[in-house]
């Protein structure tokens, strides 16, 4: 379907709506956990972090909501708003309830630009999912925790991947509005975006090299979950899972393509360079 066109908007709005889960964190069947599980949870050194990530997020889509004039977009925004605020309210409960350390954590004033504050957390939003992907799948493979604790932990993933296909969609409506709708023009915006969430990203693995605090976490830390962990596995991961999250959604909406994308070339770079050095 065209980018841009009323179907297009209210395909993927009503898309998003209609799959919202009304749980409360409070009412999940969190389980007991032992002294080994519970030591487990408290050494993951991201949670800080997230939680951070998870309030500032729900700030800026709040206020970026009440912004947008169409009816509609608004609703699906607001709701998004909501479910990331939700997100930062179940992981203050796990961290009440289990005694993990997150440091202090406080919600930032949104920025003036709410527009570019919104598309900047939404490119992104679509980085961490696809690395989280394959983060969580490593850890749930190696029963890193009890499988209840994943499966609560599942919520927030499966609404991270509804909020990066709803977001990827509202962008290509957008600049349609704006009047660059044309792909090439909004693959070169797309890629300015991410190159900025790339970059983030980099200095969070810098400085995560001299601190493990919790609130510098990258994906390259996943290592605590497995032996043998490589970037190359990381990736593989994270490509393999993306996939199959994907294939949920309507074929006609648009996916983000961008990561898997340069994680395939990444990866066969690495399988050269492997292959290279077995002629040795």
């Amino acid at each position: 379907m065209k980018a841009g066109t009323d179907e297009h908007k209210r395909r993927f709005c009503e898309d998003f709506i209609a799959t919202h889960n009304p749980y409360q964190p409070e009412a999940l069947p969190w389980p007991a956990l032992d002294a080994e599980a519970l030591a487990r949870l408290r050494a993951i050194p991201f949670w800080g972090e997230v939680l951070t990530t998870e309030r500032r997020a729900g700030a800026i889509v709040n206020a970026y909501a009440a912004r947008i004039d169409d009816p509609l977009v608004r609703q699906a925004v607001a709701l998004q708003a909501y479910e990331e605020a939700r997100h930062a309210r179940l992981l203050w409960l796990m961290a009440r309830r289990y005694g993990v350390a997150v440091g202090d954590v406080r919600a930032e004033p949104p920025p003036a630009d709410l527009y570019r504050a919104f598309a900047d957390f939404g490119y992104g939003e679509c980085l961490d999912a696809f690395l989280g992907f394959g983060v969580f799948n490593i850890a749930r493979r190696a029963a890193y925790l009890p499988e209840p604790l994943f499966a609560i932990f599942e919520l927030l993933l499966h609404e991270e991947n509804r909020h990066i296909v709803f977001f990827i969609n509202w962008m290509a409506w957008e600049q349609a509005r704006r009047g660059r709708g044309l792909a090439w023009l909004r693959a070169i915006i797309a890629l300015r975006y991410y190159a900025g969430a790339i970059g983030r990203l980099l200095g969070t693995v810098r400085r995560g090299r001299h601190a493990a605090d919790g609130r510098d976490f990258s994906p390259t830390q996943a290592a605590i979950f497995l032996d043998g962990f490589s970037l190359r596995m990381l990736l593989e991961e994270c490509c393999a899972e993306y996939d199959r999250r994907m294939h949920a959604f309507d074929a006609q909406l648009l996916k983000p393509v961008f990561l898997p994308r340069l994680a395939g070339f990444v990866l066969a770079g690495l399988r050269l360079g492997r292959v290279g050095r077995g002629r040795r």
